[in-house]
């Protein structure tokens, strides 16, 4: 069966993991840090954010699209969703609830001379702001940060636990740049708290699915 949303636009929807119910469209892709950085150069179009309803449907504007103004890709948590809305006009990044039909609420604000924009995004159980450069940074709900190595990210911040990825090779002949006979390319999966302690350590790559659940293969 093939059904039609009530406002067709030619856009791509891409699935929230974790829920079935919305999905969304963001009309440019580029990012907050590549944003700070292209207005220096004048205004720019700015993006929308959309949702899709699948239960009924129904297409929610967030917000009109507005110069100089983005927004990064949305998540699910505690039954609602959220994105991140950077206002380059004002210089605020802002932190928004979102439920289907209703207006978005404001949850919290940040300045953007205050924050890093490199990989700022929001992730984890209770929706943590973060940017990862050579440091994460944690801005909201709570503040920390720890260094990151070159080859190391940060997936997801579940009960006080920050879950990083880091690529591993081993076997790479730097000389001749190639892969030698015992060469092996892996993920690990490094566990630390707040304070950058390490509390685990394993061979694993941890993905979400679109159901919500991660799993470590």
């Amino acid at each position: 069966m093939i059904r039609r949303f009530e406002k067709v636009c030619g856009k791509c929807v891409e699935m929230i993991y974790g829920q079935k119910r919305l999905g969304y469209s963001i009309s440019d892709t580029v990012g907050f840090y590549d944003m700070f950085e292209l207005q220096k150069e004048g205004e720019c179009q700015g993006s929308d954010i959309i949702f899709y309803d699948y239960e009924n449907g129904k297409v929610y504007e967030a917000f009109e699209k507005e110069k100089n103004v983005i927004y990064d890709k949305p998540m699910y948590a505690k039954g609602a969703y959220y994105f991140l809305k950077g206002d380059f006009n004002k210089n605020i990044m802002t932190l928004f609830k979102y439920l289907p039909g209703n207006l978005p609420e404001k949850i919290t604000e940040l300045k953007m001379c205050e924050i890093n924009l490199y990989n700022l995004k929001i992730i984890g159980d209770e929706v943590y702001i973060i940017s990862e450069d050579e440091y994460i940074v944690s801005y909201y709900p709570k503040r920390f940060q720890f260094p990151l190595e070159p080859n190391e990210c940060v997936l997801l911040i579940d009960s006080d636990k920050v879950f990083i990825e880091a690529w591993i090779e081993e076997g790479w002949d730097d000389e001749k740049h190639c892969a030698t006979d015992e060469y092996k390319y892996y993920h690990k999966l490094i566990v630390k708290d707040f304070f950058g302690n390490l509390l685990s350590e394993e061979i694993g790559s941890l993905d979400q699915n679109p159901d919500g659940n991660w799993w470590i293969s």
